[in-house]
């Protein structure tokens, strides 16, 4: 299981014990990025199948990358790059560090290769382990935030490479399983619960941050929203449910669509979520539908959350069920309350939110200033995390952000109501 990042407050203690519970976070978690890189050939860690994605090994160098150039550069008195030439090859886009590599072209680097970006990984680790143990307390209050900073980072990187490489599989006529695992425990006849509605009182609710322990720069400054009262869905969209809006014609019912998405419909042919495969389909002929996973094609589980839906095919969605997406304030406020399930660790949960800067928003310093606020405009922000979310990573403020097309990602939906 990955673990969690220690505390903020703990993190930033000069207290011997302390560093060392971040020096063996620091081991679990750049452990943890390999170990989900194992099950993956060096072909497989070069291939990039999109200009969204990037290819495994270009995660595992860029988050080293990120250590080398926001925490060993500024902090590791005499420490030298493993090799001067990868900040131009893995900088992803921090403007202030210099050039970079164009994106959409990340998959033809094959060299240097798997084996080299392995070394730079440990060159960076023994750098970063050391300057745990012996920087001075001074740079140490400095050296410390942009260290857990770091390790969250990786996070969402151990993240994006299974979301990645997903989809390059999928592109593969074979559709090989990224790693395969036994039947799905859940008998797929077992009665699924009616999906309830959980009235929400509204009114001046707090957002964002509380301060206690890690939260990026985004989820603050904590504020307070005004919200009428609502109703909210106790549980996530499951396929089933779904199923039953591809059935009634729902890809070819315009009224049902966002303009931006209907557009995107008729250009993409899209005409069930990413990933499923419909009856007939000769890669896995079946007479039922199929859903492409890690674990390769399997049958459809209609009692699982629904995943791989964009903004817009979830807006029709809860346009034709008499609904509508929650919005992120609401979500928030609805964080906690008993009786919901499924807000964390399920399926990353579209809302209704642009993702806009909180009252007050203030970026990091330094290149750290470039994490999150830039990207403020024309994305839709994701609430929850899912089953693809490190354990521990996410929270109840935590905002995810991508634009409306986006459904390579494991992104369900969330139903609300207007009281």
């Amino acid at each position: 299981m990955p673990p969690s990042v220690p505390s903020t407050k703990a993190a930033y203690s000069a207290d011997h014990s302390l560093r060392e519970r971040l020096a063996q976070c620091y081991r679990e978690v750049r452990a943890h990025s390999l170990a989900l890189a194992a099950p993956l050939s060096p072909e497989d860690q070069c291939i990039q199948s999109m200009p969204d994605a990037s290819p495994t090994k270009w995660h595992l160098a860029h988050s080293s990358w990120f250590f080398e150039a926001i925490v060993l550069q500024p902090f590791a008195v005499g420490y030298r790059p493993f090799d001067k030439r990868f900040a131009h090859l893995f900088n992803s886009y921090y403007e202030s560090l210099g050039p970079r590599h164009p994106r959409p072209q990340r998959g033809l680097l094959t060299r240097p290769s798997l084996g080299e970006v392995h070394a730079f990984r440990e060159h960076v680790d023994a750098a970063v382990l050391s300057l745990i143990a012996d920087v001075d307390a001074a740079a140490w209050e400095s050296a410390a935030p942009l260290l857990v900073l770091g390790l969250n980072h990786e996070q969402q990187h151990q993240e994006l490479m299974l979301t990645d490489i997903l989809h390059a599989l999928s592109c593969n006529p074979l559709l090989p399983a990224y790693q395969r695992a036994g039947p799905s425990s859940v008998p797929p006849t077992a009665e699924l619960p009616a999906m309830r509605w959980l009235p929400m009182p509204g009114g001046v609710t707090p957002i964002g941050h509380t301060g206690e322990g890690f939260a990026f720069d985004n989820e603050t400054p904590r504020h307070q929203v005004l919200l009428p009262p609502f109703r909210i869905a106790d549980r996530l969209v499951t396929c089933g449910e779904y199923a039953l809006f591809v059935a009634d014609g729902g890809y070819q019912r315009p009224a049902l669509w966002l303009s931006d998405g209907w557009a995107m419909v008729q250009a993409q042919g899209w005409q069930a979520p990413a990933y499923w495969i419909s009856p007939g389909d000769p890669r896995a002929p079946s007479a039922e539908w199929q859903e492409f996973s890690l674990r390769g094609v399997r049958s459809l589980d209609t009692r699982a959350p629904v995943s791989h839906l964009s903004f817009y095919e979830a807006a029709a969605y809860a346009e034709w069920a008499g609904a509508r997406l929650p919005t992120e304030f609401e979500w928030e406020a609805a964080y906690g309350t008993s009786a919901i399930t499924q807000m964390i660790g399920e399926q990353w949960q579209w809302t209704r939110s642009s993702y806009d800067p909180y009252p007050g928003f203030r970026p990091l310093c330094g290149a750290a200033s470039e994490y999150n606020g830039k990207f403020m405009v024309g994305q839709l922000v994701l609430r929850g995390g899912s089953s693809a979310t490190p354990a521990g990573h996410s929270r109840g403020s935590y905002r995810n952000f991508f634009p409306p097309a986006a459904r390579w990602q494991f992104s369900g939906l969330r139903l609300a109501k207007d009281a």
